[in-house]
């Protein structure tokens, strides 16, 4: 029932924004070994070296803690009392209403045109610059981060948890954590995150493959195209600099008729990602509602999935 409960809470409760979030604490633990390790005046490979040792000794921080805390768990409470304690953890390693949340914002703002409201909503969920923005490269944006994130957000960790538990869950976000603070192409983190960004791939590579087939799933589920789905996601994932993201992406693109790709601005350098997709439709602001729709049935089967595994 843990993992039933936990998307249950996520539904009524979502991501709190406090300092004392799970996910704020990982955070808080990564920025202060960044500080004893990041290296000054290193060549390239020691500055990948000390990432992957700065990396190493995060994960046995939280390895740590996570271990300690599983004792405490089994011997200090019931049996009910522990499973609720390993929902709300489980919870906060997973994040679909406010990935929703996110995307209907901007999704609102673009309805009531509000142009400089949607750019300001769209930049607290995407890397990219987004002051120059039109509506039609906001809504990409923000199916795109829907898409990406339904992945390392969603379907990973609950992929984690159902092979090692609350241990997998909170150590997988723990490398998503560090990729997200670490995994940069700017002159800061081009070497020192390699290690981290390489370990988040790694951590993703099934799940990503995972959400393709559950997209195309709940594609035919809710009369989106599910061939078109199938046939995109195959067709064009592996165009996506990323060797996970496109799964989703080129997915979602497939079967909403959309294209998704091309330029992008990061710190004033622009650069092109391969199109994915056919641009059979025009984004819109609709596009973002069936892109949430996509991500929440993905998250439900994930869920309804991990439970029967986890009972037999």
């Amino acid at each position: 029932m843990v993992v039933i409960v936990a998307g249950i809470i996520d539904w009524l409760v979502g991501d709190p924004q406090s300092p004392f979030h799970p996910v704020a604490c990982i955070g808080y633990i990564i920025a202060k070994v960044e500080k004893y390790v990041y290296p000054l005046q290193r060549s390239p490979k020691e500055q990948i070296v000390l990432g992957g040792l700065g990396t190493a000794l995060v994960l046995l921080i939280i390895g740590n803690i996570i271990m300690w805390g599983e004792v405490l768990l089994y011997h200090w409470l019931p049996l009910y009392v522990r499973y609720l304690v390993e929902a709300f953890i489980l919870s906060f390693t997973i994040c679909p209403r406010s990935l929703a949340k996110a995307a209907r914002d901007v999704q609102m703002a673009l309805q009531y045109n509000h142009l400089q409201r949607a750019r300001y909503y769209v930049s607290h969920i995407v890397g990219r610059d987004t002051k120059q923005l039109t509506a039609c490269e906001i809504v990409r944006a923000t199916v795109e981060t829907v898409a990406e994130n339904t992945i390392d957000g969603i379907i990973s960790p609950l992929f984690f948890y159902l092979l090692f538990g609350i241990p997998g869950a909170v150590l997988y976000r723990t490398v998503n954590t560090l990729d997200s603070m670490w995994g940069y192409k700017n002159e800061r983190f081009l070497y020192f995150g390699r290690v981290a960004a390489r370990l988040d791939d790694i951590g993703n590579y099934i799940p990503a493959r995972l959400t393709f087939l559950l997209l195309v799933v709940v594609s035919w589920v809710v009369h989106f195209d599910s061939k078109g789905a199938w046939c995109i996601g195959w067709r064009d994932a592996n165009k996506h600099p990323s060797p996970n993201g496109g799964w989703a992406e080129a997915t979602v693109a497939g079967a909403l008729h959309v294209q998704l790709g091309g330029y992008n601005s990061y710190f004033g350098k622009v650069s092109f990602r391969a199109y994915m997709g056919d641009a059979s439709e025009m984004l819109a602001p609709k596009h973002i509602t069936k892109a949430i729709q996509l991500m929440y049935g993905s998250t439900v089967i994930m869920i309804a999935a991990v439970a029967l595994f986890r009972i037999f």
